[in-house]
């Protein structure tokens, strides 16, 4: 698994942007994807991975235009 959010990120909207199964836009698909492994890894993801998908999120949001980046 991979630890930089930007990377996760990065492969997930490529992903979403090359498939032509999705039934809503790309953003949607990508964070669908994320969303689908936190939460089927459940109790058994380690804190620490957890904190970093979540911080691929909103690199996917603003990798999409979603949101500005805060730093």
């Amino acid at each position: 698994m991979l630890n930089d959010p930007k990377k996760i990120a990065e492969s997930l909207k490529k992903s979403a942007k090359h498939s032509h199964r999705r039934k809503g836009t790309p953003f949607q698909s990508a964070m669908s994807m994320l969303n689908f492994y936190i939460n089927r890894a459940g109790k058994n993801l380690p804190v620490k991975q957890k904190g970093i998908l979540e911080e691929a999120k909103d690199e996917l949001r603003v990798l999409f235009g979603r949101e500005k980046k805060e730093e």
